[in-house]
């Protein structure tokens, strides 16, 4: 059994990739994925791959839809931390539910972060179970100029007290885990092996170059421009204001240089502030900003990146890994990246740009006047973010999940 109830972000995406795995290899079994009904709705491609498997044997189990309007709101589950604590006890209790009713042998839980307190407190699983852990943040004082907050400082002992109670359950399996650098960390706790390393898969689809030039020509991007991409939801934690307040301290000679792409859904009631915003700063300054918020396919997200010259990625302290990364390695196009955590550590150690503290506009802006005075080519490693990219291959991720999963 698969379960994530999540329909944003990677989590279609990472379903995906296990379900074509299992069908192409003909994994024997039954996979059972429980998601919520808005999957269903929402993503009937990834649906129809299981219903056209030849062998039959994956099934979408959706919970009902009583359970999911009973379940905390995704929104506040993001901003309110006694929510996150609610859900994480309503998802286990839907978990427990359907391991037992599908009979299940095994259970991959596809965010278990939204759980592990409940897991650390002791519980008994119906099956062995394992999970992908996104956000450790224990481990951080190993990276370059980490200083912790009193917040990162309480979550640090949080990691450490569930971790230490995690690894001692006897049903747990496998903990992946999305940082390479936490692994090692992970398994010194506990004495043995039980975390793995698991990709960031990033699947790519082939884009002609008339492909590209329809995409560029749709954005009405101005001829001799530097393309400078924000792609994903456009947040405050995404590094968006700051952003902004970096690019109206820029030169006008240097603005006119500029392109600057915002693609992505904005928060509610934000996108009116935005447009606000950006309307001011180019009634002022020679800059063309384009922002487009429709939802983005997976098959249309990585033109984006291939149009582009450099891409963004200003998180605010952001704890854990960003797909940016990986496509913009895989595009080989440079990154101006938050210096913060796992994404600045990625970033410094395969060469994939200029690391900034992003949590500071001006150092945006000097990010961004490097990439514009000087050859973006030059300030990256193509050598190690081919290196990079190739090590997160969506057949690497799923083939890593099942291969510890023991179904081959």
């Amino acid at each position: 059994m698969i379960f994530d109830l999540d329909i944003r972000g990677h989590h279609p995406g990472y379903i995906q990739h296990l379900i074509k795995y299992w069908s192409e290899q003909e994994l024997p079994g039954q996979l059972d994925i429980v998601v919520s009904p808005k999957f269903v709705q929402k993503h009937s491609g990834i649906v129809d791959i299981a219903a056209d498997s030849s062998q039959g044997n994956i099934k979408f189990v959706p919970i009902t839809l009583a359970e999911e309007a009973n379940l905390i709101d995704s929104q506040e589950l993001d901003m309110s931390f006694t929510g996150r604590i609610k859900r994480g006890f309503q998802e286990w209790k839907l978990i427990h539910k359907y391991a037992t009713s599908l009979n299940s042998d095994r259970c991959l839980l596809m965010y278990i972060d939204t759980i592990l307190l409940r897991l650390s407190l002791g519980v008994r699983f119906p099956c062995s179970f394992s999970g992908i852990y996104f956000r450790p943040v224990f481990h951080y004082n190993s990276f370059t100029n980490y200083t912790p907050s009193k917040q990162e400082l309480i979550w640090e002992l949080r990691d450490k007290f569930c971790l230490s109670r995690l690894l001692k359950n006897s049903r747990l399996q496998t903990l992946f885990c999305l940082d390479p650098f936490a692994v090692e960390h992970i398994n010194v706790l506990q004495g043995k092996t039980t975390a793995r390393y698991l990709p960031d898969p990033v699947q790519l689809y082939p884009a002609s170059e008339n492909r590209l030039e329809t995409l560029k020509n749709s954005l009405g991007i101005n001829p001799n421009r530097k393309i400078f991409l924000l792609f994903g939801v456009l947040t405050k934690r995404k590094g968006i204001d700051n952003l902004l307040e970096a690019v109206a301290s820029l030169p006008p000679e240097l603005c006119q240089q500029l392109c600057l792409l915002l693609i992505g859904p904005s928060e509610s009631g934000e996108q009116e502030k935005l447009q606000a915003r950006v309307a001011q700063i180019s009634q002022f300054l020679p800059i063309q900003i384009i922002c487009r918020h429709d939802f983005i396919t997976d098959e249309e997200i990585q033109p984006y990146f291939q149009i582009s010259d450099v891409i963004l990625a200003p998180y605010q302290r952001h704890i854990g890994m960003s797909a940016i990364l990986v496509r913009a390695a895989a595009a080989q196009k440079p990154v101006l990246c938050s210096d913060f955590g796992l994404m600045g550590e990625i970033a410094r150690c395969y060469g994939l740009g200029l690391v900034v503290d992003s949590t500071k506009p001006s150092e945006i802006a000097k990010g961004l006047v490097r990439f514009l005075t000087e050859s973006p080519e030059n300030l990256c490693n193509s050598e190690k973010m081919q290196q990079f990219y190739q090590q997160n291959l969506a057949s690497k991720f799923a083939q890593t999940v099942f291969q510890h999963l023991q179904t081959i």
